[in-house]
C-alpha cells in the first residue's frame, strides 16, 4: 500500500469533491480517495506509488490543477 497527500487547486464545493474523488478513483490501483475541500488537499491510497503524472491527469480531467507535486 502507498499513500500520498497531493494539493489540488481550484476546488470550492461539495460538487469539486466529487468530481475529483470520482477521476482518482477510477485509476487503476487506488483503494481510496479522501478530499479535505478546506484545505485544498487530497490524500490517495493505492496498491502502489502512483506516477505523479497519472494523478495530474486525473485531476485535470476532473477540471482541477495540481499543485506543487
Amino acid at each position: 500500500m502507498a499513500t500520498k497527500t497531493y494539493q489540488v487547486q481550484g476546488m470550492t464545493c461539495g460538487h469539486c469533491v466529487s468530481a475529483v474523488s470520482s477521476e482518482l478513483g477510477a485509476v487503476a490501483g487506488v483503494t481510496d480517495v479522501q478530499v479535505d475541500l478546506a484545505s485544498g488537499q487530497v490524500t490517495v491510497t493505492s496498491d502502489a506509488p502512483l506516477e505523479t503524472e497519472t494523478v495530474r491527469a486525473a485531476v485535470d480531467e476532473a477540471g482541477f490543477e495540481l499543485v506543487g507535486a
